[in-house]
């Protein structure tokens, strides 16, 4: 028999034919598959450590900053501290003291015009020989803020009538108007009850005179000079 030599033409299956290799016209020079469906790479698979995740990291979402505490949270300028205004008006006035040994005075204590009032001494005026219609006259004397002294003499009843006087022209002023000391029949001439009278009518006279409410009132012009 004779042999017959296949030719490459021969051996290779023709276009089109069932017999030979399919064609793969989608898959590139490295033999990836085109046509297939690709899957998203993972971008953290394989990296060697944290800094490399945290450089391939996606920025962080606006949504992030939501969830967290708001004291986290760091703006652009430095938190400046609120300084609580304070109201002039709200700050209480100072206390002022006033002193009647120097020339500057506020137009309310500008009716402060004694410095001093003591009852210096009294002289007991016999009526009769046994004492019927006897009285003290007492002697005050005042000082006032130029330095001159002036005398009054006035009767116990005197003190009394400036007392109601001042009720009534200051009603409000009832609690600055001290009482006076206590009347006696028995003792009234007696030197140690006169003294104890001494003593509490100067003590009724500074609190009127050097009280500004009293020291410029017409009811006090009148016991001092009348």
């Amino acid at each position: 028999m004779a042999s017959v030599m296949n030719s490459p033409a021969a051996t290779r299956p023709a276009a089109g034919s069932d017999g030979g290799r399919k064609a793969r016209p989608n898959i590139d020079a490295l033999g990836i598959d085109l046509a297939a469906p690709r899957q998203p790479p993972a971008i953290l698979d394989g990296l060697d450590s944290d800094e490399e995740a945290h450089d391939v990291a996606s920025p962080r979402s606006p949504d992030a900053a939501v969830l967290s505490p708001p004291y986290w949270i760091i703006s652009g300028s430095a938190p400046q501290r609120s300084h609580s205004s304070l109201s002039v008006d709200s700050v209480p006035p100072a206390i002022t003291l006033r002193d009647n040994d120097t020339n500057e005075h506020s137009d309310r204590n500008n009716a402060c015009w004694a410095k001093s009032v003591e009852v210096v001494d009294y002289t007991i005026v016999n009526g009769s020989a046994t004492n019927i219609g006897a009285f003290v006259v007492w002697s005050v004397q005042v000082e006032t803020l130029s330095g001159s002294y002036m005398t009054v003499r006035k009767r116990y009843s005197e003190f009394d009538e400036l007392r109601w006087q001042l009720i009534q022209s200051f009603p409000s002023f009832e609690g600055a108007v001290p009482p006076l000391p206590p009347k006696s029949i028995i003792s009234r001439f007696r030197p140690r009850f006169l003294e104890k009278r001494r003593a509490g009518l100067q003590y009724f006279l500074n609190c009127i005179m050097l009280n500004p409410e009293f020291s410029g009132s017409p009811v006090l012009r009148s016991f001092l000079f009348s």
